[in-house]
C-alpha cells in the first residue's frame, strides 16, 4: 500500500520530538458548488526538533509512534529560497 504525502503548515511545536500540521484542501461544495477550504491538524515525528511554527513542512505516513502520532516529517518544502 502507497504511502500518503500530505504538506502543510506548522501551527504548533510545543512538544518534545512533535510538531501538529495543519493541512488545508480546497474542495467543490456539493450542493452549492462553490469551493471551499477544509483543514485538518496531524500529530507528526520530528525526530531533531527542527521545525518552528509558521514552517512550511512536507509528512508522510508511517508506523504508530504513538496514540495520535502516524505521520513523519520528512521535508522542509518551504527552502526554495
Amino acid at each position: 500500500m502507497p504511502k500518503r504525502l500530505l504538506s502543510g503548515t506548522v501551527v504548533s511545536a510545543n512538544s518534545n520530538k512533535t510538531i501538529v500540521v495543519k493541512v488545508t484542501r480546497r474542495v467543490k461544495h456539493k450542493l452549492y458548488r462553490k469551493i471551499i477550504s477544509l483543514s485538518k491538524k496531524y500529530h507528526a515525528h520530528d525526530e531533531k526538533n527542527e521545525f518552528n511554527v509558521g514552517d512550511l513542512v512536507s509528512i508522510i505516513e508511517t508506523r504508530p509512534y504513538s496514540k495520535l502520532k502516524t505521520w513523519i516529517a520528512v521535508s522542509n518544502s518551504g527552502e526554495e529560497k
